[in-house]
């Protein structure tokens, strides 16, 4: 049997395989924006209330990031290539599903369970990349995948008013879906035949940890709901689950430990948060995920109804941010090699930079014309954005065993989802309160966009603390070189010069 520890051949076909994971990547994020700008449609053609579409867009991210760490875990252990064609299988299905709903519920239900399929394609993801490309090619590899997350974040507002613009507000909302339809099948059915069918394991018999997965799974819960029903629960009682969250999740950090005390396979390896790069990448991911993913949210917004602008041009506002996204990733992809976590603080300062050229944008040109006066800091920090992400996903997973990909990408993708949902109830509400205690539009904007930029400081300042601890305490270490003999037969992978 082949192990971790006795690697084999790169497949020739590993590139191909890759395409198959990064087009199911794509479909899965693009639904996380795509919805957006279609909720006007589903309310004219569904009857839609305002609670459903709350639940349209909110349960999506609610059940994607809970399911994300045990489907992690359960392709470590079984396979991620069935866990992948599953978790594609279902998602297609439901996509299909949603697109036909006859009501709002059904819809709802549809939806959640879309995402729950989304929530066991992303681990794999990132753990099949692990599993096939080592070294530089990895780099390369998260470079691509970095491409994906950001175009299909950005451009998931342009794509849902094209086909809303095409279809027609009544039914324009069914194709929002119907969409994901023949990538999903055709990603189906070549990940069939490309995708490895190596054993992702380390050759001895694992079992799950259901007590984890309920500790974990409570803990998420609580800790997301009154985050993504921020605007739709009035009241400071939803709040009260946030030490409920806390408990839980430190119920769950205890449980694991108790686990690998007795030397039972835990859901979440602890050992992981012993390696800086896997902790502090987290962070910065969560971070960052908080602040960049808000933008899209309050600026296409305001563009929408205060503004005046269509779905459509909506979508083609933000559109330079996308474009610049995938650009820098694939070219972080590569020098990410080269310099490290210095390309993650240039990153993050671009995209502080751009944002507060937004920011100046609004100010000067208040008007119709501010989504041509966006477009040049959109694009500053779309570039930016792209040599954040993807050098930092490299950075982060670079010394994780490969037999514990799965869940170590759960576990920083949670991260992302859970970040994503904070930093839109934070901003959200800064340009929601604003909105109606000032009643001037630019103002709220303004200030919803500083309260990103603030969040992304953050990340900024994690990742300069970072740097500066390693050139005091430098790793001379090249990328990604395999060690044998590591923690259970794992290939640990070494962290490059300054990263």
């Amino acid at each position: 049997m082949t192990t971790d520890q006795t690697p084999p051949a790169p497949d020739v076909r590993r590139w191909k395989a890759l395409g198959v994971c990064l087009a199911a990547a794509f479909i899965s994020l693009l639904d996380t924006s795509i919805v957006n700008v279609a909720l006007p449609s589903m309310e004219r053609g569904l009857a839609a209330s305002e609670a459903a579409q709350s639940w349209v867009v909110s349960g999506y991210a609610l059940t994607f990031g809970l399911a994300l760490v045990p489907a992690g875990r359960l392709g470590d252990m079984r396979g991620r290539r069935q866990a992948f064609l599953c978790g594609l299988a279902l998602f297609t299905v439901a996509s299909a599903a949603c697109g036909l709903a006859p009501s709002a519920s059904w819809l709802v239900l549809f939806r959640l369970i879309q995402g729950t399929a989304a929530g066991v394609v992303a681990p794999q993801t990132s753990g099949l990349i692990q599993q096939m490309f080592p070294g530089a090619e990895r780099a390369k590899a998260f470079g691509l995948l970095g491409s994906v997350i950001g175009v299909s974040t950005a451009t998931g507002p342009l794509t849902g008013g094209l086909l809303i613009n095409a279809v027609g507000t009544d039914d324009g909302w069914r194709w929002v879906f119907f969409v994901n339809l023949p990538i999903g099948v055709a990603a189906f059915a070549a990940g069939l035949r490309l995708l490895p069918r190596l054993p992702a394991s380390t050759g001895k018999r694992e079992h799950f940890d259901p007590v984890g997965v309920l500790l974990l799974g409570s803990g998420v819960l609580a800790l997301m709901l009154p985050l993504v029903q921020e605007q739709q629960w009035p009241g400071r009682e939803k709040w009260a689950l946030m030490p409920v969250a806390a408990m839980l999740l430190g119920a769950f950090w205890v449980w694991e430990r108790r686990q690998a005390r007795r030397g039972a396979a835990p859901l979440v390896d602890l050992a992981l948060f012993s390696l800086r790069s896997f902790t502090l990448g987290a962070l910065i991911s969560f971070s960052y995920f908080a602040g960049f993913t808000t933008v899209f949210f309050v600026f296409t917004l305001y563009l929408q109804n205060n503004v005046g602008y269509s779905a459509l041009a909506a979508g083609v506002s933000v559109l330079p941010f996308a474009a610049a996204s995938a650009i820098g990733a694939a070219l972080g992809g590569r020098l990410v090699v080269r310099f490290g976590r210095r390309l993650v603080v240039i990153g993050l300062s671009g995209v502080a930079l751009g944002l507060l050229g937004v920011v100046a944008a609004v100010q000067l040109v208040p008007g119709p014309e501010v989504g041509w006066a966006a477009a040049l800091p959109l694009l500053v920090g779309g570039i930016g954005s792209g040599l954040a992400v993807s050098p930092n996903t490299t950075l982060t997973l670079t010394r994780v065993p490969v037999h514990r990909a799965g869940a170590a990408g759960g576990v920083l993708q949670t991260g992302q989802r859970v970040g994503s949902a904070a930093g839109i109830a934070v901003v959200g509400a800064v340009y929601f309160a604003h909105l109606a205690n000032d009643g001037r539009p630019a103002t709220a904007i303004q200030l919803g966009l500083l309260t990103a930029v603030g969040i992304i400081l953050i990340a900024l300042v994690l990742a300069v603390a970072d740097l500066r601890e390693r050139q005091v305490h430098p790793e001379p270490e090249r990328v990604a070189e395999p060690v044998r003999g590591a923690e259970e037969g794992g290939t640990e992978e070494r962290v490059g010069p300054g990263s």
